[in-house]
């Protein structure tokens, strides 16, 4: 009898790059001509049936036309397409196509399309590199920092997945101008809970300049996407892996994936979050945290950017209260929610512990008491 130790001490740079911009898919070029990926001359393109003529077909003949060789993977644009299925689909049509580990993984696309690239790229010949190209004002705020990849199963979003952080992201404004008004409005959610959470000053700027924003001024535009990337960097600073502080970026979304799961994806995801940080204003009024002009504050802010505020009719609250279960800020059995300080914090109720438990029967209450949303997510 006897045992071997394995000593597999390291130390890993996983530091990159946010450019925010206009028209970057030249500057992608150069800085992989430049060798931001060493000598990685093949590329697999992921994207989805949405961005693929728009912006994927160009990236990758340019890419193609700078002596670069790949070729594009495209999937049914939607969050019904984030799952294992889709990503098993991608891996074996790379596979038969002869990518190996001497290739990278471009996603160019939404939170969808990175979220689920970045995950193929971790596990694809036990992990190789990969690049955002963000084409949606939600991926910019929310899927360009912190290196969260995941798919999403029947019982819920985003419990299988790894950390795996980009060599590079692009936010490419100009690629805003093509979005439909609802998804402009889907992508200020995530805007509007980094304001809330982290910087009352932000949360000021936006009422100051919400139509603006919508109208895709490139100034406030460009504003907006350094700020988002701003806060939620300091946040994952100091907490990559979610081991605390790093919860107070699921603001919002405790209540929010659950609506969004349940309306059969009929929400958009910033729709979810809004209802979902409405009703975490709801809960931070009841429990003394937050006055409720404040949180009148947020929901007028949030209905100024298109979004919901109430719960829609077809989803049935019993249902709703259930699935809050499946959320992963659940600890033993326990629901938890992130609560907002006032506006532009959130509460610490312990040191480095940013989540509190909150009854059943109180989450059921403040859920009965938001009002009903008739045609939101159609």
């Amino acid at each position: 009898m006897g045992t071997f130790q394995v000593q597999l001490r390291k130390t890993v740079d996983d530091s990159y790059e946010i450019e925010v911009g206009r028209s970057l898919m030249h500057q992608l070029a150069d800085d992989l001509a430049n060798g931001l990926l060493g000598g990685l001359r093949r590329f697999a393109l992921i994207t989805d049936s949405r961005v693929e003529t728009l912006y994927a077909q160009p990236i990758c003949r340019m890419l193609q036309g700078a002596g670069f060789d790949g070729e594009i993977f495209s999937f049914p644009a939607g969050e019904e397409s984030k799952t294992r299925e889709t990503k098993a689909e991608i891996e074996d049509r790379m596979l038969a196509a002869g990518f190996r580990r001497d290739c990278f993984v471009l996603a160019v696309g939404g939170g969808v399309v990175s979220d689920l690239a970045g995950f193929l790229a971790g596990t694809y010949g036990r992990g190789v590199p990969f690049i955002i190209y963000a084409t949606t004002l939600l991926s910019a705020a929310d899927a360009s920092v912190g290196g969260k990849t995941a798919v999403d199963t029947p019982l819920a979003t985003n419990l299988i997945g790894l950390f795996n952080q980009p060599k590079k992201v692009y936010i490419d404004i100009d690629c805003w101008n093509t979005l439909p008004p609802r998804e402009i409005s889907s992508g200020l959610a995530e805007t509007v809970k980094h304001a809330c959470l982290a910087d009352r000053e932000f949360f000021e700027y936006l009422e100051e300049h919400m139509e603006e924003i919508r109208g895709i001024s490139p100034e406030a535009c460009e504003h907006m996407a350094r700020m988002n990337c701003g806060i939620k960097y300091r946040v994952v600073m100091k907490d990559e892996r979610e081991a605390g502080l790093r919860e107070v970026l699921n603001l919002g979304h405790t209540v929010g994936r659950a609506i969004e799961t349940l309306s059969g994806y009929r929400l958009l995801h910033g729709e979810a979050v809004s209802i979902g940080l409405a009703a975490a204003c709801a809960l931070s009024v009841r429990m003394g945290y937050m006055t409720g002009e404040e949180a009148e504050r947020v929901e007028n802010l949030l209905d100024r950017a298109g979004l919901p505020t109430g719960i829609p009719g077809y989803i049935d609250r019993e249902a709703l209260v259930r699935k809050l279960y499946t959320d992963k800020k659940v600890r033993n059995g326990r629901l938890r929610f992130v609560i907002p300080r006032g506006i532009g914090a959130v509460v610490e109720f312990r040191p480095g512990v940013y989540a509190e438990e909150v009854s059943e029967e109180t989450a059921r209450e403040v859920i009965l008491a938001m009002a009903e949303q008739e045609g939101a997510g159609e």
